[in-house]
């Protein structure tokens, strides 16, 4: 259930880190490192840092940094006015210092150098990455701007590491990871960044051929695409890569020759294509196999790549290969649960005088499937039993319980002709018992035609969000009342039905939270925003409404939706109305999928 996960802050933004995988990920220098906020407070430091200031790490979180560490030369507080990290820090911009002077716990003053550069730490936030160490030799004092075209030094390696690691490990999405690893390397370390992985047919495919002019990155997507096989036995330097056997440098000259296989014609045509003049090319591995090949070029940018680069590029090929593969494993488990939902679902019935309708939505990037259904059925005493709910959790046991309550559920209805109040007493009671399921909300309703061209609805709701009723001339309302618990709480406490009209052409919609829950969104907002929304399109087909009501809200949350329409029809005897024109089964895609 929505409620129950951490805000998404979608595509292309950097996730919210926690502090545990921020402190894990500063761990990884080789040197005192700490993350400050946007005002300067520090959010997470390494045990180095801690080492080298004689304070525990959890005396300096919190606090500010320039009043708790920086001081002058003869150890003086240092007005910000005077501090060259403190302008930095409020523009923005990298910097270093050969020479400055931080307070030691002791009261002594400890000379250091530092490396200052911008670091996501939450939704929209950019804190700064301090990365500092003791110098064995004085250079002269001040900050320096970071040049592009200038070699890296030990420091930006390291937080350069650090960034990568904290970036790729951020996200469960493959080709967001490979946006990321993008953005890292350049114009950074090139301006040429070509990424070819193997796909789980054994297949390579260009999948990224980037270009970066300054801040301005372009992609070629005439260079990406599927490459030839991998050559068993050639010694050319992609070949090599993509056989996991070494990272490798690479020029025009290298591919004069004839080729010797297809990939390296490729290889031919893009050094030609680009005009990349040096290239350092590295193996993305991961602790299972190879996954692929990076490719750093400069065609524009000074200087060439040595061997003294290839360290670093491995380094961070490494860390993307294990990035991808926690990625391509996520993506293969949502499938298998996604899948497994899809099939569990069930096709609507036909219902003489009633149009059905259902969607079902899967969470977007960087969620997991979960546990939301549909259901509609025909009772043993002719009515027809309507149902939505949502299982706490957000992965194959959650699908796995939703399987267990909807046939739970079924039985219970068929067996038992009592009110939907005492269905869904009887199924909390049993709940903890015989399934696997924690919590869950629900609505069960029953549909009965009532004569004069209405049909009686029925219902209860166990803690789910309430049914909307949609007049065709446009009038909705929430049916608020027979609210009571969510199932699994352990608490029998007695629940209500509430009963209503359904008038000639009225649609009722039935839903789960998904489609009204969003990070930066009020539960009132997205009730709002769903009632206006489905108002405005009383008038569509059913067979349409969904799909429209959809694409309206695009729901931006973490949540999967599950949407179930029914419509009444609109001549005054139901018994003219033919059956609906069928109901749609659930989709994975694009909404609109039909029998």
């Amino acid at each position: 259930m929505a409620a129950a996960e951490t805000p998404d802050t979608g595509r292309g933004q950097p996730r919210a880190v926690p502090p545990a995988q921020l402190t894990g990920a500063l761990e990884a220098i080789g040197a005192g490192a700490y993350v400050a906020d946007q005002q300067g407070r520090i959010l997470a430091a390494n045990t180095r840092a801690a080492r080298l200031l004689g304070r525990p790490v959890e005396d300096l979180v919190g606090h500010d940094a320039h009043d708790l560490l920086h001081r002058g030369p003869q150890g003086q507080p240092l007005p910000t006015t005077q501090c060259g990290m403190r302008r930095a820090f409020h523009d923005g911009r990298p910097a270093q210092s050969d020479e400055d002077y931080f307070a030691h716990a002791d009261g002594s003053l400890l000379t250091i150098s530092w490396l200052l550069t911008p670091y996501a730490v939450g939704d929209h936030d950019t804190g700064t990455l301090v990365v500092f160490h003791t110098p064995h030799r004085e250079h002269p004092a001040g900050p320096h701007p970071e040049r592009a075209t200038a070699p890296l030094s030990e420091l930006q390696r390291l937080a350069l590491l650090a960034e990568t690691t904290t970036q790729l490990t951020s996200t469960l999405d493959v080709d967001e990871a490979l946006r990321r690893l993008v953005a890292l390397v350049v114009p950074r370390l090139a301006d040429w960044v070509v990424i070819d992985l193997i796909t789980e047919r054994d297949e390579v495919w260009r999948t990224t051929v980037v270009e970066a002019d300054g801040d301005t990155l372009t992609h070629h997507e005439d260079l990406e695409g599927p490459m030839p096989p991998v050559p068993e036995e050639s010694p050319m330097p992609l070949s090599r890569a993509l056989r996991g056997i070494a990272s490798t440098l690479a020029g025009p000259e290298t591919y004069r020759r004839a080729p010797d296989s297809g990939i390296t014609f490729e290889q031919h045509r893009l050094f030609d294509i680009t005009g990349i003049r040096s290239a350092a090319i590295a193996p993305i591995r991961s602790t299972r196999e190879v996954l692929g090949a990076l490719t750093l070029g400069r065609a524009r940018k000074p200087g060439n790549f040595t061997a003294t680069d290839l360290p670093l590029i491995e380094d961070i090929a490494r860390r993307a290969g294990l990035a991808l593969d926690n990625a391509r494993l996520y993506q293969r488990q949502r499938k298998v649960a996604e899948t497994m939902q899809n099939h569990l679902l069930p096709q609507m019935p036909q219902v003489p005088g009633l149009q059905l309708t259902v969607r079902y939505l899967p969470a977007p990037d960087a969620s997991q499937v979960g546990g939301d259904w549909y259901d509609a059925f025909a009772l043993s005493d002719g009515a027809t039993a309507l149902a939505v709910g949502d299982v706490v959790g957000h992965d194959l046991e959650a699908a796995a319980g939703m399987a267990q309550l909807r046939n739970m559920l079924r039985a219970y209805a068929w067996s038992q002709r009592e009110p939907p109040s005492r269905i869904v007493e009887r199924l909390d009671e049993a709940i903890m018992h015989i399934t696997d399921v924690s919590m869950a909300t629900l609505v069960l309703a029953r549909v009965t035609d009532a004569g004069d061209g209405h049909w009686r609805l029925s219902w209860t709701n166990a803690g789910h969000p309430p049914p909307l009723l949609i007049t065709r001339d446009g009038l909705a309302r929430y049916l608020t009342d027979g609210h009571g618990l969510l199932l699994g709480t352990g608490t029998h406490l007695p629940r209500t039905d509430e009963t209503t009209l359904l008038p000639p052409g009225s649609t009722l919609l039935l839903y789960t939270d998904g489609l009204i829950e969003a990070p930066g969104l009020s539960l009132d907002d997205g009730l709002k925003q769903l009632r206006q929304h489905a108002a405005a399109l009383a008038h569509r087909p059913l067979t349409a409404f969904p799909d429209q009501l959809l694409r309206r809200i695009h729901p931006p949350g973490k949540d999967d939706v599950a949407l179930l329409a029914l419509r009444t029809p609109p001549q005054a005897n139901p018994s003219h109305r033919t059956a609906g024109p069928g109901a749609t089964r659930p989709y994975g895609g694009l909404p609109g999928d039909q029998l």
